[in-house]
């Protein structure tokens, strides 16, 4: 039987349909000037205008970033639903991993979404969210509580993979910092104390380590400093720790380890050291499978199938783990290319801009906009998201 909120999502493709044109042109002119990380002013100012120009009320320089942004329209405060859009670039590649096709996705649906609700029926959020790839612009946004008033936060990713959700992992960056005591390596050698031997040394023992870390648990290190001469017993030596792991408890684990070898290696060595977070802490992803499920069968109807990630694959890491952390949330990722191929390469930037991210980026602001609609129109299904998202923070 057809309900009334049946009748509202009907409506749904139409209105992108009707905004087809207009939102890949969006999607090109991001593609054609790629901008990294808090430096998405055009990009930025470009989505705001769209926006402003539809009768939203727009809001700039959100938590403290320039490129950030936030845009909404209704009457009433709550219930809420956000549509995520990401437009930051990676350096050398432009678009390669999609990032044009998710902020035109999400402000088709947020644009669609509002067409088709009654003003008083709750409030449609499009949140401009910059440096994905490097920096957390979602994490400076949770931390000021731009999601705190949201019932859903909803996005996806173009990948290689038509995926219901994203097996997303914790991640951050440690800098840790050696300091000895400078010697001439043949004048006075016993008086220097080598801080560039400790940092190999740590590389040493966090090789040893990482042999019984658990699955998707892993440390990658680089030297950024290792000294200024070969004459010199270097004074001070530096390396840049990336950690990830499968949950967020499991990434302090991990940062626990990896001070409990830094403070061993500086007492074995006699150097200091100083260990500070580098980057801001990217979160696990906690799926909303409530709200998942709703986008795979509206996604289905524009005739793309989902399937649930491959056992013990895992994609990397995002800023969107500190939302889900907050909120219902959502990011699925649908296939615009093959998948004997990836994201962050060449290749995939192309296909960001080809015919087949053009269907997809239409298909998901559909499958994006019919949930957002469900999420305003229909209490039982926030409550069930609610309820799914409390059960999972306990368990996390």
């Amino acid at each position: 039987m057809t309900d009334a909120v049946d009748e509202v999502l009907a409506r749904v493709r139409g209105e992108v349909a009707a905004r087809a044109d207009r939102l890949w042109d969006m999607a090109r002119m991001l593609h054609s000037d790629p901008e990294y990380a808090f430096e998405e002013h055009r990009a930025a100012a470009l989505l705001c205008g769209e926006l402003e120009w539809a009768g939203f009320t727009v809001q700039r320089d959100v938590a403290g970033l320039p490129t950030a942004f936030t845009a909404r329209s209704g009457t009433r405060a709550r219930p809420a639903v956000a549509l995520m859009l990401e437009y930051d670039a990676l350096p050398g590649l432009g678009h390669a991993c999609g990032h044009n096709l998710i902020a035109a996705a999400g402000l088709g649906a947020a644009l669609a979404a509002r067409a088709v609700l009654d003003r008083d029926a709750g409030t449609v959020w499009a949140i401009g969210t910059p440096a994905e790839e490097g920096g957390g612009g979602k994490v400076a946004e949770t931390d000021a509580g731009v999601f705190d008033d949201i019932d859903a936060a909803l996005m996806f990713h173009p990948g290689v993979h038509s995926w219901q959700w994203a097996p997303l992992t914790a991640q951050a960056q440690y800098r840790v910092g050696f300091r000895g005591r400078a010697a001439h390596p043949t004048g006075n050698p016993t008086e220097g104390i080598d801080a560039l031997a400790a940092l190999i040394q740590l590389f040493n023992t966090l090789a040893v380590v990482e042999r019984r870390l658990p699955e998707g648990s892993h440390v990658q290190g680089i030297v950024t400093d290792g000294g200024t001469a070969t004459n010199i017993v270097p004074e001070y030596a530096e390396g840049l720790f990336g950690l990830r792991a499968v949950t967020t408890a499991a990434l302090e684990d991990l940062a626990g380890e990896l001070l409990t070898c830094v403070q061993g290696v500086a007492r074995a060595t006699g150097t200091t050291v100083t260990v500070e977070r580098a980057t801001p802490r990217y979160e696990h992803f906690r799926d909303s499978t409530v709200l998942s499920a709703r986008f795979a069968r509206h996604l289905a109807g524009t005739g793309i199938e989902m399937t649930p990630p491959a056992p013990g694959v895992y994609l990397g890491s995002s800023d969107v783990g500190n939302v889900s952390g907050r909120v219902p949330a959502i990011h699925p990722f649908v296939a615009i290319m093959e998948e004997d191929g990836s994201d962050h390469t060449p290749e995939f930037a192309v296909a960001a801009g080809s015919e087949r991210g053009r269907q997809v980026m239409l298909a998901a602001a559909e499958a994006l906009a019919r949930t957002a609609v469900e999420v305003l129109l229909r209490p039982e299904l926030r409550d069930a998201a609610w309820e799914d998202h409390d059960r999972a923070s306990v368990r996390s």
